[in-house]
C-alpha cells in the first residue's frame, strides 16, 4: 500500500541482484492486485453486501429521522448510487491504466460518474476561481485526458472513503493500518488486530497471497516494508504464508525495519518471520541464503535479527560487508504487471502530479547524503551516513537498459540528495549518447543549481522536475539546524531552475525547537514572495518531530528541549515526544500554512497579507515586501557584471 502508480523500487533492486548471482528470484506486488480486486464490479459488490449487513441493521434501532445519521455519508452516498459504481468501476480503472483513452471524453463530461463527497468538496474548493467551469482554470477546452484523469481520481478516492468509513477502518489507498506501526513502543496493537477476525480487505489480501504461492511455490519469501503503512499488511501476508506453507522462510526488511526496529526485542514479530534484516539488504539476503543452503552458520550473518531459546538476538560478523553500488545490479521490473498501475491526478499541480501520474522507473546516483549533516536528519543511519558515488556511465548503462526491458524512459531518481556533481556528469553523458529520458529527484539547493548553464543542461539531458528542502524558511533556524543553505540562496537556486523549465517542490517545515509565532509568520512571508516570484511550483509543509537517530534527538539539550519520559521499547523506536519552552501550538499554526500553500499552488489569494490564512491573531510580518525580489535581482546583476 505505497503508490498505484509505479513500483516501489526495492523489490526490482534485490530481484536484480539476486539473479546476476544465480538465484531463481520473482516479484510480485500485492498491493496493487488488492486494489484492483476491490475496485472493479465484483469487489464493489462485496463492498456493499458489507456494508448493507453492517449499517441497515444499525439504523432500523435507530430514532425515526436520525437513522442515517449512523450511516457515514460516503457510505450514505455510495449504496443510494450502487449501481452507478458498480457500472462504471472498471471502465475508469482501464482508463487509469492508459487503457482505454478514448473514454476521457465521457468521464469529462462531468455527467457519466457518480460525484460523492471527496468529489463535490473538491468541485467547491475550485469554484474560488470564479468560474461557471470550476476546472476550466486548469484544463481549458482541450485537456481532456488530464481533466477526466481527476475527475476518475476523485471518483476513486470517493470510493476509498467507502471502504475507509465503512469496511476497515485501516484502509487508504497509500496505506494500511498506518496508526497500528507509527512508532508502537510495544507490538500488542499489532498483534491484536492480527489475531482478530479478518476484514473484508485482510480476506482479499490473505486470497492474493494464497494465489501468489501456489503459483511460484516459494522456498523463501521476502517483504520489504518501508514505511508504517505497510508492517499490518506485510505481517498478514506472512500470516498467511506461515498457514498454508510452513516450511516457506520468510525475510523482512525495508525503510521501517531500518529506522523503528533498531532496538528491537519483541520475540512475538517472529511468529510471523523468520529474518529481520537492517539497513541494505543485499548482503544480509545473499548471507541468509548461504545459511539455508548449509553454507554457512547463524555467526556469519550480516545486520540480521533472529530468534534463539525466545529471545530476540542480532547477528553480524565483523567480516561481512556491504555490496558496492557498482556491483549490485541493474534493478529489473521483470514480473511485475507495469500494464496494470493506475496513473492517478488528484492534486491540480503539474509538479504534485509527477508522484501519482506516470509509471516511474526507479534509480539511484548514490548511496547516502553527501551533507549528511542536517541536524533533524537520521545522519546516524546506514541510508544516510553511508555515502558512495557512482560513475556516470555506469548509471546511463543502467537507464539504457532499463528502459530497453520495460519500453518507458521516465527515471525517479530516488536518492536523499542527488549530488550536483554526478547530476551534471550524468546530464553531460546523457546527451553526448542521445539518451532520451525524462527524469526527476531529490537535490540540496545548492549554489551550483543556481548557475544558468547548469540548469539549462539539466533541462536539455531530461530532467523536468527537483524537490528539496527549503525547510523552515528561517535563516536563524537553517543555521541552527545546519542546513547550510539560506532563504536568499533558495530564492536564486530555485529560480534558475524554474528559468530553464525544471519543476520546483520545496519541503517545508514548522515546529522547529525554539520556533516562535512571528518566526513562522515570517516563513510563511518568504514562502508567499517564492511563489509570487515563480521560484516554486509547489511546497508541502510537515510538522517537525523529533528522531532517535538524530543529533537532535541525541543532544536535546543543545537545541534548548526536553524529551518526555518513553515507555518500555520492545518494538518500534522512533519519533520521540519532546518539551519546547517557547510553548507555541504548531498544531493550530500548522492549519493555516497548509491552508495557505494550498492555494498558493494554485495561485491564489497570493496577494493577500498572510495573517489572512491564521483563524487567530497573529503577529505582523517583519520580512521585507521585496526580500525575494532584491535577491534575485543582486543575482542578476552579478551575472550581468560576470557577462
Amino acid at each position: 500500500m505505497t503508490q498505484l502508480n509505479t513500483p516501489y523500487p526495492a523489490t526490482a533492486y534485490l530481484t536484480g541482484l539476486l539473479r546476476s548471482r544465480g538465484y531463481d528470484a520473482r516479484q510480485a506486488d500485492p498491493a496493487l492486485e488488492l486494489v484492483l480486486r476491490l475496485f472493479c464490479r465484483s469487489g464493489l459488490q462485496r463492498i456493499a453486501a458489507e456494508l448493507k449487513l453492517k449499517f441497515e441493521g444499525a439504523g432500523e434501532k435507530a430514532p425515526r429521522g436520525k437513522r442515517k445519521m449512523l450511516i457515514p455519508a460516503s457510505v450514505q452516498f455510495f449504496l443510494d448510487h450502487e449501481a452507478e459504481f458498480e457500472r462504471t468501476v472498471e471502465p475508469v480503472v482501464r482508463f487509469l491504466q492508459g487503457r482505454d483513452p478514448t473514454l476521457a471524453m465521457r468521464i469529462a463530461g462531468g455527467d457519466f460518474l457518480p460525484s460523492g463527497p471527496r468529489s463535490i468538496l473538491a468541485m467547491q474548493q475550485y469554484s474560488a476561481h470564479g468560474t461557471d467551469d470550476p476546472l476550466a482554470w486548469a484544463f481549458g477546452a482541450l485537456g481532456v485526458q488530464d481533466r477526466a484523469k481527476h475527475i476518475a481520481t476523485l471518483y476513486l478516492d470517493d470510493l476509498a472513503d467507502v471502504v475507509h468509513d465503512g469496511v476497515d477502518k485501516h484502509f487508504t489507498l497509500s496505506r494500511y493500518g498506518e496508526k497500528l506501526a507509527a512508532s508502537a513502543p510495544s507490538f500488542e496493537p499489532l498483534a491484536a488486530a492480527l489475531a482478530a477476525q479478518p476484514t473484508l480487505i485482510d480476506n482479499m489480501l490473505m486470497a492474493i497471497t494464497e494465489d501468489l504461492v501456489a503459483k511460484h511455490q516459494p522456498t523463501v519469501i521476502g517483504l520489504t516494508v518501508p514505511f508504517p503503512g505497510n508492517v499490518y499488511g506485510a505481517l498478514r501476508i506472512a500470516q498467511t504464508v506461515r498457514r498454508i506453507s510452513p516450511e516457506t522462510k520468510i525475510l523482512m526488511g525495508g525503510g521501517y525495519v531500518n529506522t523503528e526496529l533498531r532496538s528491537l526485542s519483541e520475540p512475538r514479530i517472529f511468529d510471523y518471520v523468520d529474518f529481520i534484516t537492517l539497513d541494505d539488504g543485499e548482503r544480509p539476503i545473499q548471507c541468509i541464503l548461504e545459511h539455508l543452503r548449509g553454507e554457512r552458520g547463524l555467526d556469519g550473518f550480516l545486520r540480521t535479527y533472529v530468534r534463539e531459546d525466545g529471545r530476540v538476538v542480532f547477528k553480524s560478523a565483523p567480516t561481512e560487508h556491504d555490496i558496492p553500488m557498482k556491483d549490485a545490479g541493474t534493478p529489473t521490473y521483470d514480473g511485475l504487471p507495469i500494464e496494470k498501475y493506475l496513473s492517478l491526478l488528484e492534486m491540480l499541480n503539474p509538479m504534485h502530479r509527477i508522484w501519482s501520474d506516470g509509471r516511474w522507473n526507479k534509480l539511484t546516483l548514490a548511496h547516502g547524503c553527501y551533507w549528511k549533516a542536517c541536524n533533524f536528519c537520521d545522519t546516524s543511519l546506514n541510508y544516510i551516513g553511508v555515502y558512495e558515488e557512482q560513475a556516470a556511465d555506469l548509471i546511463a548503462d543502467r537507464m539504457v537498459t532499463i528502459i530497453e526491458e520495460t519500453g518507458q524512459s521516465g527515471f525517479h531518481f530516488v536518492d536523499e540528495a542527488a549530488p550536483p556533481k554526478t547530476l551534471l556528469a550524468l546530464s553531460e553523458r546523457l546527451i553526448a549518447r542521445q539518451i532520451s529520458s525524462t527524469w526527476w529527484g531529490n537535490v540540496r539547493f545548492e549554489k551550483t543549481f543556481a548557475q544558468p548553464q547548469v540548469a539549462a543542461k539539466m533541462r536539455a539531458a531530461g530532467c523536468v522536475a527537483v524537490s528539496g528542502g527549503l525547510e523552515v524558511a528561517s535563516d536563524r533556524l537553517l543555521k541552527l539546524m545546519n542546513k547550510g543553505v539560506t532563504v536568499e540562496q533558495v530564492a536564486r537556486v530555485t529560480h534558475a531552475l524554474e528559468s530553464a523549465g525544471i519543476l520546483v517542490h520545496a519541503y517545508l517545515m514548522y515546529g522547529f525547537p525554539s520556533q516562535t509565532v512571528a518566526e513562522t509568520v515570517d516563513a510563511l512571508e518568504r514562502v508567499r514572495q517564492l511563489f509570487l516570484a515563480g521560484c516554486l511550483t509547489s511546497a508541502f509543509w510537515h510538522r517537525f518531530s523529533v528522531t532517535a537517530h538524530s543529533p537532535i534527538g541525541k543532544d536535546p539539550a543543545r537545541f534548548g528541549i526536553e524529551l518526555l519520559p518513553m515507555p518500555v521499547v520492545t518494538f518500534a523506536h522512533n519519533d520521540l515526544d519532546f518539551v519546547d519552552p517557547t510553548a507555541v501550538d504548531h498544531d493550530a499554526l500548522g492549519v493555516g500554512l497548509r491552508k495557505a500553500v494550498y492555494n498558493y499552488m494554485h495561485g491564489i489569494a497570493l496577494d493577500e497579507d498572510v495573517r489572512f490564512w491564521f483563524d487567530f491573531p497573529v503577529p505582523k510580518t517583519s520580512v521585507s515586501k521585496n526580500l525575494i525580489r532584491r535577491a534575485l535581482e543582486a543575482k542578476a546583476g552579478f551575472r550581468q557584471v560576470a557577462q
